[in-house]
């Protein structure tokens, strides 16, 4: 059974920092690329950002380069997104997903690429 628990989120003030984590199991996490997306209140659920089985290839949404950063450790099972500079239009729900495909495919914006999803967590930027 595959498991993707997302950790970190929270409430932090406009300009701040803060990482979300995703531990995943039961799945082969070397084998696969990992996205995070985010829903927003009232919005539909968007990506935000991917990174291929190795790491060494990542892709982001335009709103969030240069803020957000993509990583995994493939020895913990574990891909983190550090988030910087936040402002208040970050606020919504984060999901942490993962992919059969270990490399990014030209859908890997897409959700349907994505085989299993977490459960989401909260993360809130106050103005």
């Amino acid at each position: 059974q595959v498991q993707l628990v997302a950790s970190g989120g929270g409430l932090v003030q406009a300009g701040g920092s803060l990482r979300v984590s995703c531990a995943a199991s039961g799945l082969r996490f070397r084998s696969s690329a990992m996205g995070w997306f985010r829903q927003a209140p009232g919005k539909e659920r968007e990506f935000v950002a991917a990174i291929n089985w190795s790491g060494d290839s990542t892709s982001y949404t335009n709103s969030v380069k240069g803020r957000f950063t993509i990583s995994r450790d493939n020895g913990k099972n574990t891909v983190d997104l550090q988030m910087s500079s936040l402002r208040p239009e970050d606020t919504a729900v984060y999901y942490c997903a993962a992919s059969n495909r270990a490399y990014l495919s030209g859908s890997h914006k897409r959700e349907l690429t994505y085989d299993y999803w977490g459960q989401g967590i909260q993360v809130t930027v106050s103005s």
